[in-house]
């Protein structure tokens, strides 16, 4: 017994369980909203996507085994540990990408398909190699977080060219730039001495600070588009959305302060992901009503 949860949770950290199911959720959040209603339907392709998703997060750790053995945070993953082969979480991530894919097909249609797959070209084929190359790779790569939810939009018989659909992508686009740079405030000597271009090595963190608010502040304004865009149609979440969207402007202008010494990035990384959670509890209850 000892040794299959030993398994399961070496899977499920192969897998990044955490990132996967939210990027599933998103995914049911842009199908309901198409659809109108949560049906049968979305079965197929939300385990598609799910293991997809896996599957590009296992092919990641691949990717990313030489640097992740020089920092502190990621040196005791499977690989770099020793957990595990490469052999096997190569093995894994293309059984999981295929069958994902293939799930997604079956489940929903092809075009699903082929934005599950371009999500995991953006991931692997793009973002991953391009951090390497440059501190600001974040702001193309934040193009992985708004296909999900296209995804479920177009399983659900939404159209691609919807412009609600544009707005709902920016939102889940324009959030992970600030919950990104928040992390390296909090790591960003770690990735610095990985040999990574850090964020914190290129501008000062009054800076960061700033320009995280400012993306922090485009965050909030994207989902009062998305409110207003008629996504949601009850005024209960609709003012839900409105008051989250002050909340976090409000929480966020602290950054804006002078410097103290007790500014804990994760407390502010903490509340983004909070507001990201109500807008999506919102958009995936609302159309239900």
């Amino acid at each position: 017994m000892k040794k299959v949860k030993t398994y399961l949770s070496l899977l499920a950290e192969l897998n990044k369980v955490r990132i996967t199911f939210a990027v599933m959720l998103t995914t049911l959040a842009g199908y309901v909203l198409a659809n109108n209603k949560l049906d049968a339907n979305i079965v197929l392709p939300l385990i598609g996507i799910f293991i997809l998703a896996c599957g590009a997060a296992a092919l990641n750790h691949y990717q990313d085994q030489d640097k992740d053995a020089l920092m502190e945070r990621t040196k005791k993953r499977p690989l770099p540990s020793g957990k595990v082969t490469p052999g096997f979480v190569l093995a894994l991530s293309v059984f999981e990408i295929a069958l994902g894919t293939w799930l997604i097909y079956v489940g929903s249609n092809f075009l699903a398909a082929q934005l599950g797959l371009l999500a995991l070209i953006w991931y692997n084929g793009i973002y991953t190699p391009l951090k390497r190359k440059t501190a600001f790779a974040v702001i193309p790569g934040s193009v992985i977080g708004a296909l999900p939810p296209m995804v479920g939009w177009v399983a659900g018989g939404g159209m691609i060219n919807d412009p609600r659909l544009m707005i709902l992508a920016f939102f889940f686009f324009v959030w992970q730039v600030p919950h990104f740079w928040l992390l390296m405030l909090k790591y960003g000597e770690e990735y610095e001495k990985a040999g990574y271009p850090s964020i914190t090595s290129t501008i000062s963190r009054v800076q960061i600070k700033r320009a995280t608010f400012m993306w922090t502040a485009s965050t909030a304004v994207s989902a009062l588009m998305v409110a207003a865009s008629g996504l949601l149609t009850t005024t209960f979440f609709k003012v839900m959305v409105v008051i989250a969207a002050i909340w976090l402007v409000t929480v966020f202008s602290k950054l804006l302060r002078k410097p103290t010494a007790t500014f804990n990035p994760f407390h502010y990384f903490m509340r983004i992901n909070y507001f990201v959670l109500i807008m999506i509890v919102s958009l995936s209850i609302d159309p239900l009503i």
